[in-house]
């Protein structure tokens, strides 16, 4: 199951990273528009900028932001205070990381939960971009999918620290 899990968060981050590198890559071409539209002026001529550059960001941002958490929690890479913890005794660090973890796994859940309803709401309001005119809905998928398998890695760590104990 953990092998599993670690796939699926480490293509999550994988099609997160192409996301972010396709903002990147967007955004070059629109911050070279808007150069190439000042030296155009000169010569009473105009570059076009990307039109729904600033929807397209927000919604693509939406959802590879969220992919990475998955990937975060399968590495440990959530908040870890190692210094701190080696001061007590590890009775007592196990019971921190066994906490945080379950809050991590609570979080997780809650947050998927709420998205569920926010792709509800905005499903049937039939919420559409301000620019493009895409409906919004579908951007909410990708984090959902993150927050569900964010939740399952944190439980499934929690369990397999309980029975290495």
């Amino acid at each position: 199951m953990k092998n599993v899990l670690n796939k699926a968060a480490a293509w999550f981050a994988v099609a997160g990273g192409f996301l972010a590198l396709l903002i990147a890559v967007v955004t070059m071409v629109n911050v070279t528009a808007f150069g190439l539209d000042k030296l155009a002026r000169l010569f009473d001529a105009n570059v076009p900028a990307i039109i729904g550059y600033e929807d397209f960001v927000s919604m693509i941002v939406s959802s590879a932001a969220l992919m990475f958490f998955p990937y975060c929690q399968s590495r440990h890479g959530h908040v870890a205070v190692d210094v701190f913890i080696k001061m007590f005794p590890t009775w007592f660090a196990r019971v921190v990381d066994t906490a945080s973890g379950i809050c991590m796994t609570l979080l997780a859940l809650f947050l998927g939960y709420m998205m569920v309803h926010g792709l509800i709401e905005v499903r049937s309001d039939n919420t559409l971009s301000a620019i493009l005119g895409w409906q919004i809905w579908p951007f909410y998928v990708p984090g959902i999918a993150s927050m569900f398998l964010w939740a399952l890695i944190a439980g499934n760590q929690v369990f397999e620290r309980e029975s290495n104990v």
